[in-house]
């Protein structure tokens, strides 16, 4: 019997064919809106609100270092990426449930820096830690944490639903979590080359990235834009759909036009990028414009609106109109700086099991 490795679909391919083998399962819950296919699955708790929930794993050598990862950073981060996903959804968080795998030879001090991260970043935006599970790993450590939500059903968004002429808009500033992590990776790698050669590595790692500082932040501390959801309440604006950016621009663009059935066209001039990850991908001699449309990891929120709301978001200082939504037909296009059309669903993003795509 020959098997097929997960590598030859990658991460997105695996989704799909496990969403085929649980459909089933949602079928006979007649309350379950929205299952496998959007940030969020959606459950509704009455006939004027519905239940959003969302799950991550952070692993250790897949999602982080510990030696370049402070522990109580990888508590806040471990909240963070969850609610994240909630705002996404039009929606604020309620509680959340934390599953730690950890070695034996973890300390109690250990865990207790991961959970007091998680407790303050909780405590942050108003989210309740209520329970979980601890077990033994004989790996690395494992950390899953779960984030329920609640939103009225006419104020949520869902990926699905841009409509052609619909505006393309990002909060935000992008790439500088992927600009963050090649600063990261370079000086462990110098440490390492240390450490191979028998030579003395006396420093901190951290200590030589102080002037990488702003871009390694949001690698290492996203934030969860809950203050773009508070504004969107206010101003009583839904989107028509909208997504957080986990694996970059492009990708996560193409997911909402998958599921919305439509193109879009983008404009590179518009694109908002993080300062200081045009500083360290010149220093890599890389774009900074990849960064934010491959990277990942930066957590701002990609949605679209119809035209009349334009004013209604046009003064807001951290909201950029990057494009907008086109039919099907005419593919995800990106214009760049000289007038040429890129096709974006060339360019890919993070992917598990087939890494930047």
């Amino acid at each position: 019997m020959s098997f097929k490795p997960i590598s030859d679909i990658g991460e997105f391919g695996l989704i799909e064919r496990i969403a085929s083998i649980v459909a089933p399962t949602c079928e006979t819950k007649s309350r379950l809106i929205e299952g496998i296919g959007d940030d969020c699955a959606v459950y509704e708790l009455s006939s004027s609100t519905v239940q959003v929930a969302t799950t991550d794993l952070l692993l250790e050598h897949v999602h982080f270092d510990l030696l370049t990862t402070p522990l109580q950073h990888l508590g806040s981060k471990a909240i963070s990426v969850n609610i994240s996903d909630i705002c996404a959804m039009n929606a604020k968080p309620c509680y959340a449930l934390v599953s730690i795998a950890l070695p034996s030879k973890a300390s109690i001090e250990f865990v207790e820096t991961v959970y007091r991260g998680m407790s303050e970043t909780a405590r942050l935006y108003n989210t309740a830690l209520a329970g979980g599970d601890t077990s033994a790993s004989s790996g690395g450590v494992a950390i899953s944490v779960m984030v329920a939500g609640e939103i009225e059903k006419e104020k949520i968004a869902y990926r699905k639903g841009a409509q052609p002429g619909d505006l393309v808009c990002v909060t935000g500033s992008l790439g500088g979590a992927a600009a963050g992590l090649r600063a990261l990776m370079r000086e462990k790698n110098v440490m390492l080359e240390h450490v191979k050669h028998g030579e003395t590595y006396d420093k901190d790692v951290m200590s030589n990235l102080e002037e990488y500082s702003e871009a390694i932040r949001q690698q290492l501390l996203p934030s969860a834009r809950v203050d773009i959801i508070d504004f969107f309440h206010k101003h009583s604006i839904v989107p028509t759909s909208m997504i957080d950016i986990s694996d970059g621009l492009a990708s996560d663009l193409a997911h909402i036009c998958k599921r919305s059935g439509v193109g879009a066209y983008i404009e590179e001039s518009r694109i908002p990028i993080f300062s200081q990850a045009r500083h360290i991908a010149d220093e890599f001699q890389e774009d900074a414009v990849n960064y934010a449309l491959s990277g990942g990891e930066d957590y701002q929120l990609l949605f679209t609106l119809k035209t009349e709301q334009f004013s209604a978001i046009a003064s807001h200082p951290d909201i950029s109109v990057i494009g907008k939504i086109t039919p099907e037909e005419e593919g995800l296009l990106l214009s760049d700086i000289y007038g040429m059309n890129i096709d974006m669903s060339t360019l890919g993003g993070f992917n598990h099991f087939k890494g930047n795509e």
